[in-house]
C-alpha cells in the first residue's frame, strides 16, 4: 500500500477524541504484522482506548521515537463538501478529518515501514501512537510510563504534528480546569432565601482576568506570540431564567505557560478563590481538564541538527499550539515537532494535506532510517 491508500484507510476510522479506538488500532496492528513488525497495544485506564507501540530494529539499543496520535476532533461543523471520514482526492490535495492533524503523519510512518525493515537498522525506530491527544494529551503519559519495559532509553522523539515539514523546537505548556459552583435556587424577588451561583462565580472570573492581565507584564520569551504566559476564560454557562436565582454556574479556564513555568501553577490563585467560596449554601468543585508542560529544545541539540540535515531546512523557534513533545521532554527525551500539513487547516471543514507533503514526510522517515542503518 502506498501512503495515500494508507491515509484513506486511516481517515475511514472515525476515531474521534474521547471514543473507543480499537478498530483503528486493530487495523494498524494487522498492517504492521503483515510487514513482520509486532506491536504492543497498551490499554489506558478508560478501558475502551489504548496506545500502540512498535519497534523496528534492535529494541535493546537507543533509537528514536516517531510519535503521533490516532484521535481527531469531531467533524460536525457545517461547510464540509464531502464526508469528512472518507478521503477525497482532488489532484494533489487530500481532504478529510485528520489529514493534517495528524493521520497524514501516521500514514507516512506506516508507508515507510517496508523500507525501514529492509534497511537492517543498527539503532531502532519506535512507533508510538497515542489516544486522546485532542483532550489535552491524556493518553500518552500512560505510554511513556511503559517505555522502560519496552525499549532502551531512546535518543529522542519526533512528534509529527503539522508544521509544513519544518522542525519546531518549542511550544508553550497548558493547564485547564472546569470550575462548578453549586448554589441554591429561588425566586429572584427573594434573593435572601437563595444562593446565587453566578454571583459567586464572578469572584473566580475576576481573579482569572486579573491573573491574565498580570501575566502580560512578563516574564517574556521572545520566540512566542504573545511572548508571555496567558490565561483565558473559555466557556461560561449558568442560569435558567431571569426571575430564577441560578443554582449552577460552570466555567472553563485555561493557562498557557512559556518554558520554565509550570502551567498548573498559574491556576493556583484562581483555585484558591474558588475554594474560598464554600459555605453552607455554596459548594464548589474543581476538575482538572489537561496539564502538559512546555517544550524547549536548544537550537544546537543533536536532534535539531539531525532534523535540519534530513529536511534541508532550518528549524523554527516555536509554534503557538501545544503537543505531546513537552511530556516526552519531561520524561528525559529530547523532542522536536515535524510533520506534514499545516495547523491552520486543522479543526475546520475541508481539512486537507498535500500529497507532496506526505511524500516529503515519508522521505524524511526513510532517511532517518538510513542514518541509523
Amino acid at each position: 500500500m502506498n501512503v495515500v491508500q494508507i491515509l484513506e484507510r486511516l481517515i475511514g476510522f472515525p476515531s474521534v477524541v474521547g471514543t473507543p479506538n480499537g478498530e483503528i488500532l486493530d487495523w494498524i496492528v494487522g498492517y504492521l504484522a503483515s510487514h513482520g513488525v509486532a506491536a504492543s497495544v497498551l490499554p489506558g485506564p478508560e478501558g475502551d482506548r489504548a496506545n500502540l507501540f512498535a519497534t523496528i530494529g534492535p529494541a535493546e539499543r537507543p533509537g528514536y521515537i516517531l510519535s503521533g496520535h490516532v484521535d481527531v476532533v469531531p467533524a460536525g461543523e457545517e461547510g464540509w463538501l464531502s464526508d469528512p471520514f472518507q478521503l477525497r482526492q482532488d489532484g494533489g490535495t487530500l481532504y478529510g478529518r485528520g489529514t493534517s492533524d495528524m493521520k497524514g503523519f501516521l500514514a507516512a510512518v506506516l508507508a515507510s515501514v517496508p523500507a525501514l525493515r529492509a534497511q537492517r537498522l543498527e539503532r531502532p525506530i519506535h512507533l508510538a501512537f497515542s489516544y486522546d491527544e485532542e483532550a489535552g494529551c491524556r493518553g500518552v503519559p500512560h505510554l511513556i510510563r511503559h517505555l522502560p519495559e519496552l525499549c532502551a532509553p531512546p535518543l529522542g522523539a519526533l512528534i509529527g504534528e503539522p508544521t509544513g515539514m519544518r522542525g519546531v523546537r518549542a511550544h508553550k505548556g497548558k493547564a485547564a480546569a472546569r470550575v462548578v459552583v453549586h448554589g441554591q435556587s429561588g425566586h429572584s424577588a427573594r434573593p435572601d432565601q437563595a444562593a446565587n451561583a453566578i454571583h459567586a462565580m464572578v469572584q473566580v472570573l475576576s481573579r482569572a482576568v486579573a491573573t491574565a492581565e498580570s501575566l502580560a507584564e512578563g516574564p517574556f520569551d521572545p520566540v512566542f506570540e504573545p511572548p508571555y504566559s496567558s490565561m483565558q476564560i473559555g466557556t461560561l454557562r449558568g442560569g435558567q431564567a431571569l426571575n430564577i436565582v441560578p443554582d449552577l454556574c460552570v466555567a472553563e479556564i485555561e493557562a498557557r505557560a512559556i518554558p520554565g513555568i509550570d502551567p498548573a501553577s498559574l491556576l493556583e490563585q484562581v483555585r484558591a478563590v474558588a475554594d474560598a467560596l464554600r459555605t453552607d449554601k455554596i459548594d464548589v468543585t474543581w476538575e482538572p481538564l489537561s496539564d502538559y508542560p512546555a517544550l524547549s529544545l536548544p537550537s544546537d541539540a543533536p536532534l535539531a541538527t539531525l532534523i535540519e540535515q534530513l529536511t534541508g531546512l532550518p528549524t523554527l523557534g516555536a509554534v503557538s499550539f501545544g503537543t505531546e513533545a513537552g511530556l516526552y521532554q519531561k520524561a528525559g527525551l529530547p523532542s522536536i515537532i515535524c510533520g506534514p500539513g499545516d495547523i491552520g487547516r486543522a479543526h475546520k471543514p475541508n481539512e486537507f494535506v498535500y500529497v507532496d507533503e506526505l511524500a516529503a514526510c515519508q522521505k524524511l522517515i526513510e532517511s532517518m532510517g538510513a542514518a541509523l542503518a
